[in-house]
């Protein structure tokens, strides 16, 4: 009889893993699993999202956050700015380094990409020529060089070794010139040795070789320009 069977109990409440309540919602984009079946994997947009917030880090490059606590107020208060927005900024740092003598040697090439790999923290791309010309013995589309683009965290981690530690180093350094400007706010340093660099092995080092530093700015003129590297650090002569 109904009287004499046992009541079934009840299904207890799903708890939560930390305490009790009701369990927490599926972390976003993940979806809930189908019975019998495998877990949902999130877009591919999300996905990139993710790994490359992952990759990146919590903390920016030191440089970048002294620029926006330091010289964006003190830019603004120079010049006049009335919106942040105005005052310049770094947009990109070109390293360039020219082998003409890597037409005899391929070697050097190699050589030469490893220490920017070393020195930017980025692959370098390898520069080749346009057209021949005999008087040089240069064919066209031959290797001739390396360069690397260096933007956003990286470009103001390699700024601020090159400004910290690379510079200082320089044999009687006196500072640099004030008048490599190119009339737009850019402004373009020679270095005439890549051993002054740190990252770099001295005895691993065939020859001496240099480079081309290029801080592409988004000043409108070169006072601009010069105001903003002096404020991120630059090292500019006096005299």
């Amino acid at each position: 009889m109904a009287d004499d069977k046992k009541t079934k109990e009840e299904k207890p409440e799903k708890k939560h893993a930390k305490g009790e309540g009701p369990p927490s919602p599926p972390p976003a984009g993940e979806k809930k699993a189908k019975k019998g079946g495998k877990k949902e994997k999130a877009p591919a947009t999300i996905q990139a999202a993710q790994g490359k917030a992952h990759a990146k880090g919590e903390h920016p490059a030191r440089l970048a956050a002294a620029y926006k606590a330091q010289v964006v107020p003190q830019l603004m208060k120079d010049f006049g700015y009335k919106n942040p927005m105005q005052v310049p900024k770094m947009e990109k740092i070109v390293v360039n380094m020219g082998l003409g003598e890597a037409i005899n040697n391929n070697k050097l090439i190699e050589q030469a990409e490893e220490q920017l790999m070393a020195i930017s923290g980025q692959k370098a791309v390898v520069t080749r020529s346009r057209k021949s010309i005999a008087n040089f013995k240069l064919r066209e589309d031959q290797a001739i060089g390396c360069m690397v683009t260096l933007r956003k965290d990286r470009m103001y981690e390699f700024f601020d070794r090159l400004v910290s530690i690379a510079l200082p180093r320089v044999r009687d350094f006196k500072g640099v010139s004030s008048k490599s400007f190119d009339g737009k706010g850019n402004y373009t340093l020679g270095i005439k040795e890549q051993i002054i660099f740190p990252e770099i092995n001295y005895d691993r080092i065939e020859k001496i070789k240099g480079m081309n530093i290029t801080i592409v700015t988004t000043a409108r003129n070169d006072e601009e320009g010069r105001a903003l590297l002096r404020h991120m650090g630059m090292p500019f002569r006096t005299a």
